[in-house]
Parts: structure tokens; sequence; C-alpha cells
């Protein structure tokens, strides 16, 4: 029993007529009636009343016409399922990133889209030591680590180092100096992420390690919220330099470099080593590779 010949039998059982079946199916009335013929001999039994005017359903038909109408209905539903998951390949990246990481992934996404306007982007909290098995079992299209991934299964581009630097006010007494000590540092009136992350934990360390105090005054849950409190001249933070360059470009802020606190890190974009990429990702991975080999902003 083919798909083809069940077709048939709708469209006869629709038009109530072989000729005008035929017609609709652009076919030969013989072909329609071959067809019907076939699913006969199948079944063992008559689909329509030959000895009535039209084609009318027997019994048998009727129960056959329902089936057929049900499988008409989950091949559309199969092709439309297929066409949207060739769609969302093709439209769509996700990427597991922190929050540091959207700054830094921002100016790629501006050329991703410039080249790919209708294609979509996702930048999903992963926390860091996630992102390598959710990118190998495709739940993420790429991820952004501070560290080279060790799994075999995965690549990476380096998008660069960032390291640590004193965010001020550009009037702050401070922000004329090009560099100063982590205890100048701690003693002034710093603005801090509530938010755990290991980095923190070793800028807290050091501070215990050398017996030095560390002024934080006002808590605050995103780099956005720190960033603009630094504006408004609450205090300073200590902060990913490129999580700052527009602000710092616009000198709204100054960065001051503190050398005991850098801890400069390795920006990566990873993703996986084989497997069939959607054409969004692979565009996406170009366009990533490009940016990398730009000379970094100062």
């Amino acid at each position: 029993m083919e798909l083809n010949e069940l077709q048939v039998l709708r469209a006869v059982a629709a038009e109530r007529s072989f000729s005008r079946a035929a017609a609709r199916l652009h076919r030969t009335q013989p072909a329609v009636s071959q067809a019907i013929r076939r699913l006969e001999e199948e079944l063992g039994e008559r689909l329509f009343d030959r000895s009535s005017k039209g084609g009318r359903l027997t019994e048998a038909g009727t129960i056959l016409l329902d089936y057929a109408e049900r499988l008409t209905r989950l091949k559309d539903e199969a092709e439309g399922a297929v066409r949207e998951l060739q769609e969302l390949r093709r439209g769509r990246v996700v990427i597991g990133v922190n929050e540091a990481a959207v700054h830094v992934l921002l100016p790629i996404v501006v050329q991703f889209r410039e080249q790919h306007p209708r294609a979509q982007v996702e930048m999903r909290r992963v926390p860091s030591r996630q992102i390598p098995g959710e990118v190998l079992n495709r739940s993420l299209d790429f991820g952004f680590v501070t560290f080279r991934p060790a799994e075999r299964g995965l690549l990476s581009v380096s998008l660069g180092v960032d390291e640590l630097v004193m965010l001020a006010h550009p009037k702050h007494p401070l922000a004329r100096r090009r560099q100063i000590t982590m205890e100048e540092f701690g003693r002034q009136t710093v603005i801090a992420h509530n938010d755990y992350s290991p980095r923190r934990e070793r800028v807290l360390r050091l501070f215990e390690e050398k017996h030095a105090p560390i002024n934080i005054q006002i808590s605050l849950a995103s780099l956005d919220g720190i960033k603009r409190a630094v504006e408004m001249g609450l205090g300073v933070a200590l902060l990913p330099r490129r999580c700052a360059l527009s602000e710092i470009a616009r000198k709204q802020l100054v960065a001051v470099r503190v050398p005991q606190l850098r801890m400069p890190r390795d920006l990566r974009l990873v993703y996986r080593r084989s497997g069939e990429s959607s054409h969004a990702a692979s565009a996406f991975l170009e366009a990533a590779r490009e940016h990398a080999e730009k000379p970094a902003a100062k």
C-alpha cells in the first residue's frame, strides 16, 4: 500500500468521480482506476460501489479513507517539522556564556549580523564547567571559556587576553595614575559583584594572604550596574578591561592597572571538532576568526 494510492482514494472520495479525481490529480482516468484496483486487490475488499453513480465509498472504503486522512496529516506534520528544524539550523546560533563574555562577543555578533541579518543569536548563561559538555552534546553551538578545553572532541579560537583593572570616575584622585598597588586599591570604596566566581575568590584570597584589607562597601548583581555606580562616583571597581572598553573610549571611566591583581585570562570560543554544523554556526565561527585576527583594542 503506497501513500500515493491513498492520495488517489482521497481524491475520488472527495470528487465522487473517477474522472474528476483524475483531473484534480493531473492523471489519466485509467491510472486512477488502476491505483484503486491495486488497493482493492491488496485488501481483498471493494472500496467503491461501482453500481452507483459517482464514487460512493463502501464500508471498507470509509474505514480506509479515515486512515488515509490520518496518514496524510502525519506526512504533512513530519515535513513541516523537518522544515522547521532545517530553518532552525540555518538561522540560529546558541552560545553558552558568563556575564563578562557578552561584552567580548558583541563585536563578533555585530559583524555576523551585518552579513546575516535574518539569523538569530542566543547567549545563555551557563556555568563554565558545564560548557564543554553542552557543546559536545549539541545543546550549544559554541561556548565562551577562559581555558583551553581538554575534551578531545572540542576545538577553540582564541579571542585574545583580558585582565582585571581598576575602573574609576575620571575625577577620582587615582584616575591619573598609570598603576597602583593592591593595598591602595583596597583602601578605596570598592564596588563588587555579589555573585560567586573563581576569579573573585582569588582576589579576596590574595588580600587575605597579604593581610591587607579590602573596603567593599557596595555589592551589586551585574557588571553594568557596577559600571554605572562607578560612573556616578560611588566608588571604584576591579573588572575585566574588555567589559568596559566603550565606557573607557567615551571617557566615562578610567582604567588603572593594579599589577598584583591583573589575573590575565585567555578568552576562547569553543566548538565541536567534527560533526555537521549549521550554516549559521559556520558563518559565526568565520566571523569570530576574522575578529580574532584584528588588533586588540587597548
